[in-house]
């Protein structure tokens, strides 16, 4: 299955979804046969839980949905390029391919780097850097607009 602008920008707009809750604006959508089979949004905030992350929500709503933890035959679309914690999830849930927005940089191991490991017995297609601007504008603006709020209190 190759790339869709299409679920890129719905997940750029549950990222939006996030932003407005006052969570990190991450969104991600599993698309299988060409059809969404479910979205997630960040909700660590609102649910003080830390594994409440787009793709984890995501991945969990798909396993019920298609009753399997398999997701074979699934991408994921993910405005800002997984976390490890998410690429565990991605990869045990073995979906096909990867497609992201934004870049991390925080030095933390790549999604990429993760997928390329050759001891990994289920290997996944990561793609990075649609809608990029777009993306990463919207978690600019995210933090800048965190840290400005941050000063303004003390």
């Amino acid at each position: 299955m190759s790339y869709d602008e299409k679920f890129m920008k719905k997940a750029l707009s549950l990222a939006k979804k996030a932003y407005a809750l006052d969570e990190v604006p991450v969104g991600a959508v599993i698309v299988k046969d060409g059809e969404i089979v479910s979205s997630g949004y960040n909700k660590r905030e609102k649910s003080n839980d830390a594994t409440a992350h787009a793709e984890i929500n995501a991945i969990k709503k798909a396993c019920r949905k298609l009753n399997d933890f398999r997701l074979i035959g699934c991408d994921i679309y993910v405005s800002l390029e997984p976390c490890v914690m998410c690429m565990g999830a991605i990869l045990n849930a073995r979906l096909e391919n990867v497609y992201f927005g934004a870049y991390i940089s925080n030095g933390s191991i790549s999604a990429e780097e993760l997928c390329l490991r050759a001891e990994l017995n289920h290997k996944t297609g990561i793609f990075g850097g649609y809608m990029k601007d777009e993306c990463s504008g919207l978690i600019s603006s995210y933090f800048k607009e965190k840290r400005k709020k941050k000063k303004e209190k003390y």
